[in-house]
């Protein structure tokens, strides 16, 4: 009876353990160092904490700025090559002069988040639901 005890505790511990890192893996950080755009709405310059839902490659990002949503677009998690050597936000340069974010990258990671057109047409064969 001890034994089966132990091995429910055990399993019980090990399924929390693996819901909360889950759970982790859908947090990150995003640091502007220009304006940029994202989906219409313009980010200043600073520092944002990101928070994704969904279990397939395509989410639900959110952009916050401390405790407030500044920003609500739709991503693709993608599979990318090597690891990020740093968390970075890549922009893309637009006709106008305006810059747009496409996609963020975080340090150690070997995932990235597509975001606008990027999303779009990101390769669906290595999506990762990470």
């Amino acid at each position: 009876m001890k034994r089966s005890t132990i091995s429910k505790s055990l399993l019980l511990g090990m399924a929390l353990l693996l819901a909360t890192g889950a759970f982790a893996a859908n947090k990150g950080s995003l640091q502007v160092q220009d304006p940029v755009t994202v989906i219409g709405k313009q980010l200043p310059a600073g520092d944002y904490q990101l928070k994704w839902d969904g279990k397939g490659p395509n989410v639900e990002l959110s952009i916050l700025k401390g405790n407030k949503v500044v920003a609500t677009v739709p991503a693709r998690l993608v599979d990318i090559n090597q690891s990020a050597s740093s968390d970075a936000a890549v922009v893309r340069k637009n006709e106008d002069g305006s810059r747009s974010l496409s996609e963020i990258r975080f340090s150690g990671k070997k995932y990235a988040l597509a975001i606008g057109e990027e999303a779009a047409t990101a390769d669906t064969g290595e999506s990762t639901g990470k």
